[in-house]
């Protein structure tokens, strides 16, 4: 019987991956609130999630590089499969900052708490492999 890491690990593998790449596009935000015309940027956890577990849109085509000199799919972030979105801002600035700290530090304070869960979950697959392959 052969055991594959991907189905070992489950959805927690990954959604520990994106909880990081949310975490740093969040802390992008929170360190560019004073920067004029700066956009807030986010992605929607759930469809990254379910894109990244392999369900996401079935009629969706893989995008390819045609050229060495194009960038890579996923943008300068190390070709992430997320789809990063614009944050609207409740209360628009005059120098065209769509960064609200007290939001962002909200959603970073909840992405930390959420991955921290991830981590546990993960940590507790990890120890339950463990225990099977020791016979516990």
């Amino acid at each position: 019987m052969t055991l594959s890491i991907d189905k070992a690990f489950g959805v927690s593998a990954a959604a520990l991956k994106l909880r990081s790449e949310r975490h740093q596009v969040l802390s992008q935000n929170l360190a560019n609130a004073d920067t004029p015309n700066y956009k807030a940027r986010d992605f929607d956890f759930k469809a990254a999630l379910a894109q990244a577990s392999g369900g996401g849109s079935g009629g969706s085509l893989a995008l390819q590089r045609t050229n060495a000199a194009h960038l890579p799919v996923g943008g300068a972030a190390g070709g992430s499969s997320m789809n990063m979105q614009y944050r609207v801002p409740f209360n628009p600035a005059l120098d065209g900052n769509t960064v609200e700290t007290q939001v962002e530090q909200a959603k970073f304070a909840e992405n930390a708490v959420n991955y921290q869960a991830s981590l546990n979950f993960l940590g507790d697959r990890i120890t339950g492999l463990i225990g099977a392959i020791r016979g516990e």
